[in-house]
């Protein structure tokens, strides 16, 4: 088998997904949000765009939306937290 190297017509060939810190930065902050006291993570979805923080779900006190609000911003490279918590029982955020 014979393979052709790649052309790209005169063009340099650019990377379609580039390598940024979304993953790692959602991974960090769920992980504070689970391991850290005054906040129950179980219902809480965690979204980064870019720097911001976007934390979804329910939580049954509304003490816990300051505290994961707190948590968010505590992780290095959060600028941003936006909340769309409720507050009430389980699975209705």
């Amino acid at each position: 088998m014979v393979q052709k190297p790649p052309r790209f017509f005169g063009e340099t060939p650019e990377t379609e997904i580039k390598f940024n810190n979304k993953t790692a930065i959602e991974g960090a902050v769920a992980t504070a949000l689970a391991v850290s006291d005054g906040v129950d993570a179980t219902a809480i979805s965690v979204t980064a765009i870019d720097h911001e923080i976007c934390l979804s779900g329910t939580v049954m006190w509304p003490a816990e939306i300051d505290r994961a609000v707190e948590i968010a911003l505590s992780v290095p490279g959060v600028r941003k937290v936006s909340v769309n918590l409720a507050v009430g029982p389980r699975g209705q955020g």
